[in-house]
């Protein structure tokens, strides 16, 4: 009897060898489609120690799941930058800058333009606040209540927090000077800056081809600096019929700077003006005692007892004359005075110091000052549309003080000033009348204004040679 040998029993079931097969196969594929790193990388997920058909099949799963994962896109923002440093480092950035912005983030700035018929409370409605705020914001302090004085395309500058309530309100009201309201624990705090300028010295130099006001505009000075000048000059220069084509002036002056920016300008210190070839010089001094006054390059006091001309940059529409026929009356009547003519509202300045013995009506010179000056010089301004405040009969006035604006009332044909001169009585034609001259510089002080008054004039005579010689090239 022969006896067959028994056959083995199969180490694994037959599950378990198929399921390694298949494990086997997906393998062979991933090292086909994946280099040999990456599955280095991933190959280690995958488990080979199968202790039931259940967990062989679960893993088999979890193998395939795995395999396709690979190969589909990553929503990663790096994944199609991948081999690109550089795109990946802005990636990052943009990932992060979310992040970067809230850390930064800080007061919201607003800024809003005065319009016309803006309020402060149409103001802040503008940047989001509510204008029931204006009322706690002004009653937190009593000079709270400039940021109501509103200029059209002023600058508001408001600041608020994330809560969106405000923490600083700012404006500047000049190029000088700027009004903070700031929030703190018991309200807001008002705060006012006022820049300190640096002051330096400027110089202008112009030539007349028109009028003065065009020529010197031209040169860059101001209006008011023009009209100081002509102050200035007034005693000597009749501005209202000396000025001619081919006059000029230098001037040195104090100008007020912030930043670089010219904010404003001082008073002329050192002028010069030639006047139909003649030249006549000015010097700002400031004597031992404070006081301040303008006399020649060598001493002599500018400031005459009486100034030539009453009126700025008037013309004369009649002089004084023994013969002229009257405008109205229409008869041959002295015109004991000079006749300036110039727009109603134009002022009218004392030509001396002295009593006003009348300001009020007085015939056909209509509305009337006469001043009293000592007691051997009366002059006399008629046509005046009203008398400047504080002018009033029995008062005194000073040299160059305003005491009424150019009219046409009394016997007049249209807004000028009639303007007379007396000498102990008698009328005497005011264009041609020798003024007194006032006090020299003291003696002893006439060493110190010179040490001033010189380098003045010879910086004048510098900056001018400069400029002509740059105009030429």
């Amino acid at each position: 009897m022969t006896t067959e040998p028994s056959k083995a029993p199969p180490l694994y079931p037959k599950t378990h060898l198929l399921a390694a097969s298949g494990i086997a196969a997906l393998l062979s594929l991933a090292l086909l489609v994946f280099p040999s790193s990456d599955v280095e990388a991933k190959k280690t997920t995958l488990s080979l120690e199968l202790e039931s058909p259940a967990e062989q099949l679960t893993q088999e799963q979890d193998a395939a799941e795995a395999v396709q994962a690979t190969n589909e896109p990553t929503a990663s923002p790096f994944a199609q930058i991948e081999n690109n440093p550089e795109d990946a480092a802005t990636a990052a950035a943009q990932a992060e800058a979310p992040a970067i912005a809230e850390e930064k983030k800080g007061p919201d700035h607003r800024e809003v333009i005065v319009a016309k018929g803006d309020t402060l409370s149409t103001l802040f409605e503008k940047v989001g606040l509510p204008s029931t705020s204006v009322h706690e914001i002004l009653a937190s302090d009593k000079q709270a209540k400039q940021f109501t004085q509103l200029q059209r395309g002023q600058k508001l500058e408001f600041e608020l927090n994330p809560e969106g309530q405000l923490t600083n309100l700012h404006t500047k009201l000049s190029d000088l000077e700027s009004i903070t309201l700031t929030k703190n624990d018991k309200g807001y705090v008002f705060n006012r800056v006022t820049a300190k300028p640096t002051v330096r010295s400027a110089y202008v130099h112009g030539v007349i081809n028109s009028s003065l006001s065009q020529s010197a505009a031209r040169a860059g000075l101001s209006h008011s600096l023009t009209m100081d000048m002509a102050s200035v000059f007034g005693y000597d220069i009749d501005f209202a019929q000396d000025i001619r084509q081919g006059d000029e002036f230098d001037v040195i002056y104090e100008q007020k700077v912030v930043n670089g920016k010219s904010v404003g300008n001082g008073p002329i210190l050192s002028a010069r003006f030639t006047n139909r070839g003649k030249t006549y010089t000015a010097v700002r001094y400031t004597n031992k005692q404070g006081n301040s006054s303008y006399y020649t390059a060598d001493g002599n006091s500018m400031r005459k007892a009486f100034i030539r001309t009453p009126v700025d940059f008037a013309r004369i529409s009649s002089k004084f004359s023994a013969g002229r026929k009257h405008p109205i009356l229409n008869k041959i009547r002295a015109h004991k005075g000079v006749d300036y003519a110039a727009p109603r509202g134009t002022p009218i300045k004392a030509a001396g110091d002295g009593k006003v013995l009348l300001a009020g009506r007085r015939g056909g010179y209509g509305n009337t000052v006469i001043i009293q000056h000592g007691n051997t010089y009366r002059t006399l301004y008629g046509h005046m549309q009203g008398f400047a405040k504080g002018v009033k009969t029995g008062g005194t006035v000073k040299q160059g003080q305003v005491i009424g604006y150019i009219g046409t009332t009394g016997l007049s044909t249209g807004p000028h000033l009639h303007y007379e001169f007396q000498v102990n009585g008698v009328h005497v034609d005011p264009l041609g009348q020798k003024l007194p001259m006032a006090d020299p510089i003291a003696k002893a002080e006439r060493a110190r204004f010179l040490a001033q008054s010189q380098p003045l004039m010879a910086r004048m005579d510098q900056e001018k040679a400069t400029m002509l010689a740059s105009s030429k090239r």
